[in-house]
C-alpha cells in the first residue's frame, strides 16, 4: 500500500547534499501561529438555543480568557456534584475569537488545530460549522480556507463545548479548550499536519539509520515540481545529515516521500542522557522554500525479551514507572508546562524512569517534556471499548443516567479516528516506547469475570493475593462454552491492534489486563506484544510458565514494597507502573469530603509523601533516610517486651504483603503526649541505621532484619530531637512549638508573561526556633500585585474542600502551595500573610 502511494502521481529522484549545495532564496513564512490569546467565553443553560456562532452576538457579558482554559476547576467543590469527577461540574460553554484576514492568508490553506477540547466540541467559522470532535482527549484540526472572509475583513471562530454529561469518565476530566490551539497556514503545496514520521530502524554506537517519511499534498489545480529536503541537526544546531529528492506531483495529488539518512557517532536518547535531534523537512519550488516543518526526535533502540525483560540501547533496565492522570491539582487540566516540569522532576529524582498515561492521550506539551527529561512513556488510548464502565463504581456498568454516558456510546463510530489521530500526532516522540490499547477492559465483558473462578460463591480469598482457584483447563472450558454477547473482546482487541500497526510498527502493543488468567486463553493476548498485568503480581510465575511466549510486566501495581519485590526477584518481569505517581482529582464517588484519590507518591500539591521515600530508597543508589512516626494505638505495629529488649512487630503478622493503594497513617512530626508510646518508622536503603533521641542512641538496627523494609523502634515520647543516622548521612526531626512564621521556597523569581511560565511558592510553617511545624495549622493569605496572577492555592490534602480558586487557605501538615504567573515583564510581588500578619514579600522580575 505504501509503494502504491509513493508512485501515485509522483516522479522523484534522490541525492545526498551538503549544506553548501542547497540554494534557498528566503525562509518560508511562519507555519504555525499560537492562537491561545484573546478569546471570549461564557457558560449557558442547556435550554439556551441561541446560535452563539453568529456574527451579531454581543459579547458584553462574556469573560475574556486565554487558552488553555478549564472552566470546571474554577468552581467551588460541592456535594451537588459527583465525586467521580471530583465534586466539580461540567456544563455547556461557548468560546469566540475574532481575527482579521491578513494578506498572508490570501491563497493559502488555513487550518485551526486543537490539541484537545473536553468535550463534544463543535467548531464554527463565520457561522458555518466546519468540524466537531466528541472525544475530549483527541487532537483534531479543521479547514477554514473556504470560509474566510476577504482580505481586511474580520472572521469569527466559535467553539461550542458540551460537557453536560459531566460524569463521562471515572476521574476528573476538566471542561473546555484545555490544551493549545494553533492557526496553521501553508501553501496549497504543503506538508500536512502530522505528515512527518521518523524512525531509527538500525542503531549502533558507530552509526544510526534514520528513516524519514514526509507526506506532501498538492492542492493546486496544476502539476508541481519541487525539491523535498530533509536535514538533521543535533542539539547544538550542527548539521549532521541531509538529503534531497526531486519530485513531480500531479494536480490535486498526494505522495509520501521516504528518505534514509545516516548519522555517524550518534548521541543516543536515554533516560540519563535524553539527546534530541531535529529533522527539518522543507519543500522548495524554483529555489524558494514554500513550506517547512521541524520534528524533534531521538535515536534509541529497545526491546522486550520474554525471559530477560526490557533493554534500552543494549542495557538491561527495569521499568520503574508510575501512572499519571492528566490533571495537576489546582490548575485542573489546563496545565502549564512548568507545573508538569516540577512534578516530573520530583518523580525522576525518586528514580522514576517511565510514565503510563492513564487512561487517554495526553497533551503534546507533556510528551515534549518527557522527551526532554528522559522519561519513557506508555501511551494509553482507551479506558473503555464496546461496553461502558460504571463511572462512579468502576468495573461493569450499574447506572443508566444520561450524565454518566461516556465514550463507549461512540466507540463504534469514533474509535479508529481517535486512535489513529492520536498516534499520528505522537509517534515521533522518542519517549513513547509502547502503545496501550486499553485499560482493565475485561470488566465490561461478563464472560471474563465468570470464567476466573475468583467470584464463585465458594471462592475463598481475593484475586489480588491468590493464584486462580481453578485450573487453566477449567477456565478455558468455562470461557469457551459461555455465550459471546454482542461484542467479543478479543475481536475488538485485534481490530485495535491492526489499526495501531497501520500507523506504527516500531513499538510494541500492550493493554492492562485485570483478569489475565482468562485473557491469556480468550484470544485477547493474541492481539498484544507485551502483556500488562493489573495488580496481579501473585500470578507472574503462573503467566510466565503457562504462557511463556510473550513478555509480561506490571501496568498497574500499588505503591508498596511487596509489589516491587516481586518484580525485582524476576528477570522476566520488565518492570511496573505504580498506581499512582501523583494524587489525582476524582474517583471519589460517595467519598465527601474527599475530592481526590490519595494513592500517589506526591500529593495534589506536588509535596512528597512517605511512599515517595520508600520507592526512592528502592529505585535510587544514593542514601535515603526518612523518619515517620505514629502513636502505638494508631500504628500498624506494636511493641513487644522480650527478655532483652523492646521489639516491634506487626499487629497482623505478614499483613505488609497485602497493603494496597494508601500508605499507612503516619506523621512526619515529633510531637506527642509526654511518655506516650510511639512507633518510629525509618524508610531507608542503608543496611544499618542508628536512631538517636536528644543525642542518646536507641540502638542500631539492620534493614535486612525487616522484611517490610521499614526499620522500626518503639519508645515513650520525649520532647526534643529525633535523628536517624546511616550511610554517613543523617535525617532529623524536632519537636516543634506553635507556628510563628514560615520557610518559603520559590522555584523562580523571573517569569515571562506566558501561560507555561509559572512560579511555585512552597510554604512550610516553622516555630520560634526555626523547626518545621507539621502538627499544627494556620491560615495563609497570598496577596499578589496587580501584574501577578494567582492561579490558585493548595495544601495537598485530598479532604480539603475549599476552592482552589482563592488567595487564602489553611495549611495541611504545615504546608501550603501557591502558583503564580506574570501578566507582563515588569516587577511584581506577592505578599504572604500568616494568621493576618505579613511574614514575607516575594519579588519577581526585579
Amino acid at each position: 500500500m505504501l509503494t502504491l502511494t509513493l508512485l501515485w502521481g509522483c516522479n522523484n529522484s534522490e541525492q545526498n547534499t551538503s549544506a553548501k549545495e542547497v540554494t534557498v532564496n528566503k525562509a518560508p513564512q511562519q507555519r504555525s501561529i499560537n492562537f491561545n490569546k484573546g478569546w471570549s467565553f461564557r457558560l449557558i443553560e442547556e435550554s439556551d438555543t441561541v446560535n452563539y456562532s453568529a456574527a451579531d452576538i454581543k459579547e458584553d457579558n462574556w469573560r475574556q480568557v486565554n487558552l488553555p482554559h478549564d472552566w470546571s476547576i474554577k468552581v467551588p467543590f460541592s456535594q451537588e456534584f459527583n465525586g467521580a469527577t471530583a465534586y466539580l461540574p461540567g456544563g455547556l460553554g461557548w468560546y469566540r475569537k475574532t481575527f482579521t484576514s491578513r494578506s498572508e492568508l490570501s491563497g493559502k490553506k488555513v487550518q485551526l488545530y486543537f490539541d484537545g477540547v473536553y468535550a463534544n466540541a463543535q467548531v464554527f467559522i463565520n457561522g458555518t460549522k466546519v468540524g466537531e470532535r466528541i472525544n475530549g482527549y483527541s487532537p483534531f484540526f479543521v479547514d477554514l480556507t473556504k470560509h474566510l472572509n476577504p482580505e481586511g475583513e474580520e472572521n469569527i471562530v466559535a467553539v461550542k463545548v458540551d460537557h453536560t454529561n459531566y460524569i463521562d469518565s471515572r476521574w476528573y476530566t476538566g471542561s473546555g479548550i484545555y490544551r493549545d490551539v494553533n492557526l496553521v497556514v501553508t501553501d496549497k503545496l504543503h506538508i500536512p499536519i502530522w505528515g512527518n514520521f521518523v524512525t531509527t530502524p538500525s542503531v549502533s554506537k558507530e552509526k544510526a539509520l534514520v528513516n524519514a517519511q514526509v507526506s506532501v499534498n498538492n492542492e493546486h489545480n496544476s502539476d508541481k515540481s519541487l525539491v523535498v529536503r530533509s536535514s538533521i541537526t543535533d542539539q547544538s544546531g550542527q548539521l549532521v545529515a541531509q538529503q534531497e529528492k526531486t519530485v513531480s506531483l500531479k494536480a490535486n495529488a498526494k505522495t509520501v516521500i521516504e528518505q534514509t539518512l545516516d548519522v555517524t557517532q550518534p548521541k543516543l536518547w536515554d533516560i540519563d542522557s535524553p539527546n534530541l535531534y531535529v529533522l527539518t523537512n522543507t519543500l522548495v519550488v524554483d529555489g524558494n522554500p514554500i513550506d517547512s516543518t521541524t520534528t524533534k526526535f531521538g535515536i534509541r533502540d529497545f526491546l522486550f525479551d520474554k525471559d530477560k525483560g526490557f533493554f534500552l540501547n543494549g542495557r538491561n533496565l527495569k521499568i520503574k514507572g508510575v501512572n499519571l492522570h492528566h490533571d495537576a491539582g489546582l490548575v485542573g487540566t489546563a496545565v502549564p508546562d512548568d507545573v508538569w516540569r516540577r512534578r516530573l522532576l520530583a518523580l525522576k529524582d525518586a528514580g522514576v524512569n517511565a510514565i503510563r498515561t492513564a487512561h487517554n492521550p495526553v497533551s503534546i506539551n507533556f510528551l515534549d517534556l518527557c522527551d526532554e527529561l528522559g522519561l519513557l512513556v506508555q501511551a494509553e488510548i482507551f479506558d473503555e471499548w464496546d461496553n461502558p464502565k460504571d463511572k462512579r463504581l468502576n468495573q461493569w456498568e450499574r447506572h443508566s443516567d444520561d450524565i454518566s454516558r461516556g465514550y463507549a456510546e461512540h466507540f463504534q463510530e469514533e474509535a479508529e479516528r481517535d486512535l489513529k489521530d492520536s498516534m499520528l500526532r505522537d509517534r515521533n516522540h522518542p519517549s513513547i516506547f509502547m502503545w496501550s490499547i486499553g485499560n482493565e477492559i475485561e470488566w465490561t465483558y461478563p464472560r471474563y469475570k465468570a470464567a476466573t473462578g475468583y467470584f464463585d460463591m465458594n471462592a475463598a480469598g481475593n484475586y489480588f493475593y491468590n493464584p486462580p482457584f481453578i485450573s487453566p483447563e477449567e477456565i478455558y472450558e468455562r470461557f469457551h462454552t459461555s455465550e459471546e454477547g454482542k461484542y467479543v473482546l478479543a475481536e475488538t482487541a485485534k481490530k485495535l491492534s491492526k489499526w495501531v500497526k497501520e500507523i506504527d510498527t516500531s513499538r510494541p502493543i500492550t493493554a492492562n489486563l485485570i483478569l489475565p488468567s482468562v485473557s491469556h486463553i480468550s484470544g485477547y493476548t493474541d492481539a498484544l506484544d507485551v502483556i500488562g498485568y493489573s495488580y496481579r503480581r501473585v500470578i507472574y510465575d503462573y503467566g510466565h510458565e503457562l504462557f511463556p511466549d510473550k513478555p509480561i510486566m506490571g501496568n498497574e501495581n500499588v505503591v508498596q514494597w511487596h509489589e516491587w519485590k516481586a518484580i525485582e526477584e524476576r528477570d522476566f518481569i520488565s518492570g511496573t507502573f505504580l498506581w499512582t505517581g501523583i494524587d489525582y482529582l476524582g474517583e471519589a464517588h460517595n467519598a465527601w469530603p474527599r475530592k481526590a484519590t490519595p494513592s500517589g507518591m506526591l500529593d495534589t500539591a506536588g509535596f512528597k509523601k512517605p511512599s515517595y521515600y520508600m520507592f526512592k530508597s528502592l529505585w535510587q543508589e544514593e542514601p535515603v533516610l526518612y523518619i515517620t512516626s505514629q502513636t502505638e494505638e494508631k500504628s500498624l505495629y506494636k511493641s513487644v517486651q522480650t527478655d532483652n529488649s523492646l521489639i516491634v512487630e506487626e499487629k497482623e503478622p505478614g499483613k505488609w504483603q497485602q497493603r494496597v493503594w494508601f500508605w499507612q497513617d503516619v506523621n512526619s512530626h515529633w510531637n506527642y503526649q509526654e511518655s506516650e508510646m510511639v512507633i518510629v518508622e525509618v524508610l531507608t536503603n542503608c543496611e544499618n541505621v542508628d536512631l538517636l533521641l536528644n543525642g542518646d542512641s536507641l540502638g542500631s538496627k539492620r534493614l535486612s532484619d525487616n522484611p517490610d523494609r521499614i526499620i522500626k523502634w518503639a519508645l515513650p515520647y520525649t520532647q526534643g530531637e529525633l535523628k536517624a543516622v546511616g550511610c554517613g548521612k543523617q535525617y532529623l526531626v524536632n519537636s516543634a512549638s506553635k507556628p510563628v512564621s514560615a520557610h518559603i521556597r520559590v522555584d523562580k523569581n523571573a517569569m515571562e508573561p506566558s501561560f507555561n511560565d509559572v512560579a511555585h511558592i512552597e510554604l512550610q510553617l516553622i516555630d520560634e526556633n526555626g523547626h518545621a511545624v507539621s502538627h499544627a495549622e494556620e491560615q495563609i493569605l497570598f496577596s499578589p500585585s496587580e501584574n501577578i496572577e494567582l492561579l490558585g492555592v493548595d495544601n495537598g490534602d485530598t479532604s480539603a474542600m475549599d476552592s482552589y480558586n482563592s488567595n487564602t487557605l489553611t495549611t495541611a501538615k504545615g504546608k501550603a502551595l501557591a502558583i503564580v504567573r506574570a501578566k507582563d515583564s515588569s516587577e511584581g510581588f506577592v505578599n504572604v500573610y500568616l494568621a493576618g500578619k505579613k511574614i514575607q514579600r516575594i519579588s519577581f522580575n526585579q
